[in-house]
């Protein structure tokens, strides 16, 4: 594959128009006005026939190529609650998205908590998804820690407050183990027990991941902890409580808009825009727990889906000015690359893998419920008009999403450094 006058932006928020060619799923040259003729000739034979082979895509100069979004936090459902959601259908829906990375929680059913439930979800994921994949692995309040994997895990995911499914951690003990033996722990905590968290991980730790932070007074603890502490802490924020506040719980959203945590102030909000900009926060993960919209309005349910809204809302930021294209880059496709340490990915690097994404940033969307993949059926932003558009998502060299059509595909289990 080989793209044309790509804009391809720079750390300093501005941009060159760049030719990128892929070859074996991964990027083989970033160059200024690469010959597709001598491309061909050394890689095809030099015929006619040979000369279709080559996949090229001119962006005209206009449109830009960012790296393909990792998404950090997602709950696909699968496997023991697929009426919801599963492999292919997240997929899809993250394909659509621009995600061309995901990594999946634990809280199915079988809890990802022993290695043979996670090599059942690898496996899964391997016939299933469009797109790439990893997972967390999770703690369990009855001390898995002796079995907690070194390696092809993401981290221990720990629920230190209550959330969907029955793995809170409450121990003292084994929230020590834990730590102790893990790589990276991410962690539910709301409230004063983030600050638990970091003092275990200051304690036993080597790396902590706090997962969708919603409230000024968790970011006020997360700043003083930075400052003393010299265990590495990462800060993640979602969408919904970036674009979202309490005042939207009304009307048929009164059941819709409920998760953990949960909705915030006006205040909230504005604080957690502020840390963005202030280096505070370092990834954007999507949270993507869906429920069916019956499930939702029957009864409290937490969860809201979230894949197909996280790049375009924060695309549509871009174009309001609230943050530049390379804060978004940093905080939806490098951060998590390093934090997590993925190899080759997250970046527009030679050698890098071929997981891109075209934006029309001057081009209108709106999200609806009746244009939504996920197996859901909903999106909390129905009818959310805004400016950013995803035109084209490449995962491994190959399009699995264009002009609002997705092409099948396999992607690849992620490899950690």
């Amino acid at each position: 594959m080989l793209i044309k006058n790509a804009r391809i932006n720079t750390i300093d928020n501005k941009y060159e128009i760049k030719d990128i060619y892929i070859k074996d799923g991964k990027i083989a040259e970033i160059g200024f006005d690469i010959n597709s003729l001598n491309i061909i000739k050394k890689t095809f034979l030099t015929s006619d026939k040979n000369i279709k082979k080559l996949e090229i895509i001119d962006l005209k100069g206009k449109k830009y190529l960012i790296p393909g979004v990792i998404d950090p936090h997602v709950h696909m459902r699968d496997p023991g609650l697929i009426h919801k959601e599963d492999l292919y259908t997240g997929s899809r829906a993250c394909a659509k998205g621009g995600i061309t990375t995901f990594i999946d929680m634990p809280n199915t059913i079988p809890t990802t908590t022993d290695l043979n439930a996670l090599q059942d979800k690898k496996n899964l994921a391997s016939i299933k998804s469009l797109v790439n994949y990893g997972f967390h692995f999770g703690g369990t309040n009855t001390d898995n820690s002796d079995i907690i994997p070194s390696k092809g895990v993401a981290s221990t995911k720990v629920f230190m407050n209550i959330s969907t499914g029955k793995m809170l951690v409450e121990k003292d003990e084994v929230l020590k183990n834990i730590f102790l033996k893990s790589k990276m722990v991410s962690v539910h905590a709301e409230g004063e027990i983030v600050e638990k968290a970091i003092v275990y991980n200051e304690k036993y730790g080597k790396n902590l991941y706090i997962c969708h932070i919603s409230s000024k007074k968790e970011l006020n603890i997360i700043r003083k902890s930075r400052k003393k502490n010299l265990k590495k802490i990462y800060t993640e924020v979602t969408p919904h409580h970036l674009f979202l506040t309490e005042n939207d719980i009304k009307g048929k959203n009164k059941m819709l808009l409920r998760m953990k945590p949960e909705l915030k102030t006006i205040h909230d909000v504005e604080a957690l825009w502020k840390a963005i900009n202030d280096g505070i926060i370092d990834t954007i993960g999507s949270d993507h727990a869906p429920h069916l919209l019956s499930e939702k309005l029957e009864k409290v349910t937490f969860g809201i889906p979230g894949v197909e809204n996280s790049l375009p809302l924060m695309l549509n930021a871009v174009s309001k000015g609230k943050i530049t294209l390379s804060k978004l880059i940093e905080l939806m496709s490098k951060n998590p690359s390093k934090i997590f340490g993925i190899k080759d990915r997250g970046e527009i690097k030679e050698g890098y893998y071929g997981d891109l994404v075209v934006v029309d940033l001057e081009k209108k969307f709106t999200l609806e419920n009746k244009t939504t993949l996920s197996k859901c059926g909903w999106t909390p932003f129905d009818g959310y008009i805004g400016y950013g558009k995803i035109e084209t998502t490449i995962v491994n060299g190959n399009i699995v999403y264009n002009k609002d059509q997705i092409i099948e595909n396999i992607g690849s289990e992620i490899e950690y450094e």
